[in-house]
């Protein structure tokens, strides 16, 4: 269940009513509607002697004036049973959409690179982008080093063990196990691969965020684009 600021958002978007927030407070507590709290992200990785790391270009700058400026991207996972799923994901910085992603269950860097492989099928002129990641062994891997150059694009890493320098990669994997994961009974790898894939089409075409003017990032994107 959305929080009250998020249902506003919604009932604007799909009835053209803008409510005060406080009423929409209001009636979901009369209804007993509650928003799902988002569980707080344990970050844990694993570190690897002699890799190759490079400099924080992003800063915590998260914002871009145009697509394919900066995108941020990690891996995160999901147990079904005694399963592991991983999603790779790469968000574009501007619009906030999920330019590519890719699902596997191994956690290698096959799973990195096909999904970027995806994004520069995608998104053909990506000259001068800054594309954001932590220390993660696939991200300091010679493959993906010697893949971002040849397309033009900037690598940029956090600093060893912090999250919040890639925190808007963190908060879209939040808003995913929390409103498309966490609330269901999921028993099948095929169900978690369904409802993943399910939500990023609704989070990049449907879900409207305020950073865009209360637009989803489809939206948004045609708009700059005019």
């Amino acid at each position: 269940m959305y929080g009250y600021r998020q249902i506003q958002l919604f009932m604007l978007q799909d009835d053209g009513v803008w409510m005060n927030h406080k009423k929409v407070l209001r009636l979901m507590q009369e209804m007993g509607l509650q928003a799902k709290i988002r569980r707080k992200y344990r970050h844990i990785r694993k570190w690897h002697v002699g890799d190759r790391v490079v400099k924080n270009l992003l800063e915590r700058q998260f914002e871009a004036d145009a697509p394919n400026q900066k995108w941020v991207t990690d891996v995160t996972q999901f147990r079904v049973g005694d399963t592991w799923l991983y999603l790779s994901a790469i968000k574009d910085l501007c619009q906030k959409s999920v330019v590519a992603y890719n699902m596997s269950l191994r956690n290698d860097n096959e799973l990195v690179l096909q999904t970027f492989s995806k994004a520069f099928d995608k998104e053909k002129d990506v000259t001068g982008l800054i594309v954001h990641s932590d220390q993660g062994s696939q991200y300091t891997s010679y493959d993906y080093h010697d893949m971002l150059p040849k397309v033009g694009a900037q690598i940029s890493m956090s600093s060893r063990g912090n999250c919040y320098d890639n925190a808007s990669m963190e908060s879209f994997f939040s808003h995913l196990k929390t409103e498309a994961l966490y609330p269901y009974d999921i028993r099948s790898i095929e169900d978690a691969q369904s409802r993943i894939e399910e939500y990023i089409y609704f989070y990049n075409n449907h879900r409207p965020q305020r950073k865009l003017n209360k637009l989803s990032p489809a939206q948004y994107r045609r708009q700059l684009i005019k």
